[in-house]
């Protein structure tokens, strides 16, 4: 297992390299572009150069980028369905470009009580962004060979997939290769939204929800966050590691998780916290590091 964080790259990679090396990460998320644009220049192959050097000098595993959060892949309404599918694609050519394992987004939210139908209109979008980057990659000579990563929710509102079996379906709904796709378990959000994941026993049962969906190897990334309100509450406020209401025991318990579950050895694991960098960052990857190192002993 990998531990690292959300990092900034404020356009320049060779810095965020310097910056991922200098908190310890292991591996590093990453926006591709702005979180609060639909559009941007596009990138070209000479950042997959710039995050070749980076990587050259600054020793860092995988590279996973979060989408846009203004994609909506339930919405019913056409005009923001046809943007989010274009965003969808462009992510994932960005995340092609520059070599990255995973881009990681959120579903979308569902206006309604229909969520078969809001699962039916996001497959269909799935599909289409990744026919839209699948051309735009060869036309560049690339491999658009980076995994789509449903992250879950909190489930404040109307928002899609907070439920793990909610994302399970919605791959298996698409036509998708499997190995195309895979799941990041946010801990803040499964709190939030019901998961005790501040037990041995809660991180089993939702285990247990991926086996049933024959979907244990489509978890690939942990946002490892702990979470500021009670259990059940679908309020997203992260909280660092060991200070919110998971606790340092619920993260123990996810680590140790994965003598009975060796295919968990894979987990990527990156902090999303609020604070000063980098203090922020050393802190929580520190709190994991040595939780990882007792579960190893």
């Amino acid at each position: 297992m990998l531990i690292g964080a959300h990092i900034s790259t404020q356009g320049d990679y060779r810095k965020m390299a310097a910056y991922a090396q200098e908190v310890g990460c292991e591996c590093v998320q990453i926006f591709a572009k702005s979180p609060r644009m639909w559009r941007q220049k596009p990138m070209g192959l000479d950042k997959r150069t710039e995050m070749q050097e980076a990587r050259t000098v600054f020793d860092f595993g995988p590279v996973l980028t979060h989408t846009s959060y203004l994609i909506n892949l339930t919405t019913p309404k056409p005009d923001l369905y046809e943007k989010s599918i274009e965003a969808l694609a462009d992510e994932l050519v960005r995340g092609a470009i520059i070599e990255a394992v995973g881009v990681n987004t959120h579903v979308g939210n569902v206006p309604d009580e229909d969520r078969d139908a809001a699962r039916a209109r996001a497959a269909m979008a799935v599909e289409r962004a990744f026919a839209l980057a699948d051309d735009a990659c060869a036309k560049l000579g690339i491999s658009c060979d980076t995994r789509l990563i449903f992250e879950n929710t909190a489930g404040a509102g109307t928002s899609f997939g907070g439920a793990m079996n909610e994302l399970t379906a919605l791959i298996d709904a698409t036509d998708i290769e499997r190995e195309r796709m895979g799941i990041t378990v946010d801990t803040c959000h499964a709190w939030a939204y019901g998961y005790d994941v501040a037990t041995a026993e809660g991180w089993q049962e939702l285990v247990d929800e991926l086996l049933g969906a024959g979907a244990l190897d489509l978890w690939h990334f942990v946002h490892a966050n702990d979470c500021k309100f009670p259990r059940g509450s679908k309020r997203d406020r992260h909280a660092w590691i060991g200070e919110g209401e998971i606790g340092i025991e619920g993260f123990r318990a996810l680590f140790a998780l994965v003598a009975d579950y060796p295919e968990l050895e894979q987990l990527c694991w990156t902090v999303e916290m609020p604070g000063e960098e980098p203090q922020k960052d050393i802190v929580n990857i520190d709190a994991l590091k040595e939780l990882r190192a007792l579960e190893r002993v």
